[in-house]
């Protein structure tokens, strides 16, 4: 069985070379992955090492986050700019700087310093690692080559946990949490390899003027499929579209698609998903386990995260998106449930590390089959191409921003509240993602970009009766 029988639809043949070229873009991901992963085994360590207060703790942890939320914001129309290509290239370098950088940092300041460097590399990666799957896969098979970045992701976090299993707490005499954060310079120089050998987006070269390189490329990731069919599509789409920008975000037939991206991009961080990456080892410390036991526990929850995120990647173009976002977030607010009560009942004060460790692993099953990969493949799909890259940036911001406020605060919640509470708060986050999908969400599965930006453009209603101001990608929704 091969790449196209698992993941194609059977009556569709496709070149491998567009599995080659997804992979390499889903490398971002691995960037993603293995900085918010490495944190978290290399914490227990800097803050030996600096002394570090829990608010210390917490800036440590933030720092990336402050980059990518630049990143994110500057990407999207970097993206546009200059292409998809050069901005991975330049993000990966940036990325190898900044984690030699973290490893060889003299103090604190600087630590929290080139976090902030590797950041915007990694606000880049989240943005442009989509956009260019999204513009060169077939769209029978785009959902699950989209959730390549996903797995990427997942890959790279568990990477990190056995990275940091490695190296913990010294490696050849020097401190292991610097190995840790310096290791990241590997996976950041293999995609800036890997990328230079790939071409451009077909469609990003379409917007800039350059059909006859839009129809090479095609030609070579499309095998026996209708390459001039599929470039007079994007031609069509472009010639009516002048150059995108911030404000036309905000225009009536674009808002439905505007809402949908602000709105998965937070719930996906305030349902809680990274409280479990950054501070898993540091949750499990203060239950009783030991450093590099903490971090053993950890590499379970990395593997769970892969092996599931490999799930959705075969079911999300065979049952669609909405399935497994309601799925996957009930399923999560159950776990939240679950993981406050073991720490709120004295009885189970002997098994709480087994209650919260099984709570962990389902909820991180949970996440990956549905926010997890759903929310980065959703906002490459919904936006039109003259913004796409633009609208993502909008919707990553939201999404590092909600990821900072997690990060800054969940630790002095626990403080504050206690953990049972912290964590039926983030159940009730959940909840909340819940109701928002079922209402608001819509599916895209088997639809070409072009075939969903012409639903957007067509439906604005603009006459009267029963349904005025609903739209068809509203009604796609209820329906």
């Amino acid at each position: 069985m091969n790449v196209t029988e698992i993941l194609g639809s059977p009556e569709e043949e496709y070149s491998n070379f567009v599995y080659v070229v997804a992979a390499i873009a889903a490398l971002n991901g691995l960037l993603f992955g293995f900085d918010i992963g490495i944190i978290s085994g290399a914490l227990l360590y800097i803050k030996q090492s600096f002394a570090l207060s829990t608010f210390l703790q917490e800036v440590v942890v933030s720092g990336v986050l402050v980059g990518a939320m630049l990143g994110a914001a500057v990407g999207g129309g970097l993206a546009d700019r200059f292409g998809r290509r050069r901005l991975t290239i330049a993000g990966a370098t940036v990325f190898l700087a900044g984690s030699i950088g973290m490893g060889l940092s003299p103090s604190v300041t600087w630590l929290i310093g080139f976090r902030f460097v590797v950041g915007i590399a990694v606000g880049v990666a989240s943005i442009v690692g989509p956009l260019h799957i999204s513009e060169t896969a077939p769209p029978s098979i785009r959902g699950s080559l989209g959730f390549l970045q996903q797995l990427a992701i997942t890959l790279g976090i568990l990477l990190a946990y056995l990275v940091s299993y490695a190296f913990a707490p010294t490696f050849a005499g020097i401190s292991g949490w610097r190995w840790m954060l310096a290791f990241g310079a590997v996976p950041a120089a293999v995609l800036g390899i890997g990328m230079y050998f790939l071409p451009e987006s077909p469609r990003w070269l379409v917007e800039k003027g350059r059909d006859d390189e839009a129809r090479e490329v095609l030609s070579r990731i499309r095998a026996d499929a209708d390459v001039e069919g599929e470039m007079d599509e994007i031609n069509e789409v472009s010639e009516i579209e002048s150059e995108g920008n911030l404000a036309d975000l905000l225009e009536p037939w674009l808002r439905p698609a505007l809402l949908v991206g602000i709105g998965l991009a937070v719930f996906q961080q305030i349902s809680g998903i990274n409280t479990i990456i950054y501070y898993a080892p540091t949750i499990l410390k203060n239950i009783g386990f030991g450093n590099v036991a903490s971090i053993a526990g950890t590499v379970g929850v990395g593997i769970v995260n892969v092996l599931l995120t490999v799930v959705a990647i075969l079911l999300v173009d065979r049952i669609g998106r909405r399935p497994l976002l309601l799925v996957g977030v009930g399923g999560m607010t159950v776990m939240l449930g679950i993981l406050g009560l073991g720490y709120d009942l004295p009885s189970l004060s002997g098994i709480v590390g087994y209650v919260t460790l099984g709570s962990m692993i389902l909820y991180v099953a949970f996440y990956a089959i549905s926010l997890g990969p759903v929310f980065w493949l959703m906002i490459s799909e919904i936006y039109p191409l003259r913004i796409r890259g633009t609208a993502e940036g909008v919707a990553s911001v939201f999404n590092w921003g909600a990821n900072l406020v997690v990060a800054l605060t969940f630790l002095s919640l626990i403080q504050r509240i206690g953990r049972a509470w912290s964590f039926w708060i983030l159940g009730i986050c959940c909840l909340a993602a819940f109701v928002f999908v079922y209402f608001r969400v819509p599916e895209t599965k088997g639809r070409s970009l072009e075939e969903i930006e012409s639903t957007l453009r067509e439906s604005t209603f603009v006459g009267s009766g029963g349904d005025s101001g609903v739209t068809e990608y509203e009604r796609d929704v209820r329906e």
